[in-house]
């Protein structure tokens, strides 16, 4: 195990928290339609912090460290564009304004770091107090490939989340944002707006990725600090990715699938740790080096793969995944 210093925790988690500040200083002081441009800068400045921090950390902690650290990052970004997708399907079943996305998706991001967090807390102590929790987190995600795999081309209906229809049934809702609050009076009467609705909804997808994400960074390494900092960086970054390629990802029509192969990989992973800790050292292990390589190649395919269909077949459009079949509305049909 790393000798992280509570100083090391205190500088990364205070320079989390700064960052976290300025998108919520943004968000609350000026709302606005986030452009191109913006997105991209944005975008620029926080992969440039994750890959400066990695290049830090190695130095300070090793070459091992710091390719765990960037095989964790890799594999929590590409798993939050798969967020943006079910953020997008949000914001468009809500009809969200642009100039309140801004502060939907900042509250997103700090509701999943705070998820997160707890997960992380929780998935290592079971993993240094029980060894067969690599055998469990490797069966989930093998299950969760399975699934995403089978229905990745349906969406995540957001109407039927069980947050959101009791939320919507005991509630009672405005039709309007009302200038983007939560709450607001009418006629002495206290009712909640639609970005209510939305925050539930994105704090219940919030819950379900983390479900996921944590014991996939997990099968690259079983440091608290790494799985935290990949799980940080990657999610700081979301809010301007959002704004960045939303427009683009309608073209990733295999994305889902090279999440799914993701998954699968790791979930294995993590089975023959359990395997050549618990059952015979001479059971075959995957060094973190060749997790990164599976992960990489594998984006690289399915971006290369969804553009070139995309481009043959323009009528095709990506779909977010879910892992239960997608009930169909009646004006589906």
């Amino acid at each position: 195990m790393l000798d992280i210093s509570p100083l090391t925790w205190a500088g990364t988690i205070g320079l989390i928290v700064v960052l976290l500040a300025v998108d919520l200083i943004l968000a609350a002081v000026r709302p606005h339609h986030v452009g191109f441009r913006e997105a991209t800068a944005w975008s620029v400045f926080y992969i440039a912090i994750a890959i400066v921090f990695g290049i830090w950390f190695g130095t300070q902690y090793g070459n091992a460290a710091g390719t765990e650290y960037f095989a964790g990052y890799i594999i929590e970004k590409s798993l939050s564009v798969d967020n943006l997708f079910v953020f997008v399907i949000i914001m468009s079943t809500f009809a969200v304004p642009d100039h309140h996305q801004h502060k939907v998706l900042t509250f997103g991001i700090v509701l999943a770091l705070i998820m997160r967090a707890i997960f992380i807390a929780l998935g290592s102590a079971l993993i240094n107090s029980f060894s067969f929790m690599f055998l469990v987190f490797g069966l989930l995600l093998v299950y969760t490939a399975i699934q995403l795999f089978r229905h990745r081309n349906e969406d995540p209906d957001v109407e039927s989340n069980l947050m959101v229809r009791g939320a919507r049934r005991f509630l009672p809702i405005t039709q309007d944002y009302v200038d983007g609050k939560l709450t607001t009076k009418v006629d002495g009467k206290r009712l909640f707006t639609p970005l209510f609705i939305v925050l539930i909804a994105i704090g219940s997808v919030d819950l379900l990725f983390a479900l996921d994400s944590i014991p996939a960074v997990f099968g690259v390494t079983q440091e608290a600090y790494i799985v935290f900092t990949a799980n940080a960086f990657a999610l700081l970054g979301l809010r301007a990715l959002f704004f960045l390629v939303k427009g683009l990802l309608d073209r990733l029509v295999y994305l889902s699938a090279g999440l799914a192969i993701i998954l699968l990989f790791i979930g294995v992973k993590l089975v023959l740790h359990w395997a050549h800790v618990d059952i015979d050292p001479a059971v075959p292990e995957v060094s973190t080096p060749v997790s990164l390589t599976v992960v990489i190649g594998v984006l690289i395919v399915v971006t290369v793969a969804s553009l070139i269909k995309t481009r043959m077949s323009p009528e095709e459009k990506a779909h977010a995944g879910s892992l239960t079949a997608t009930k169909k509305r009646d004006d589906e049909y």
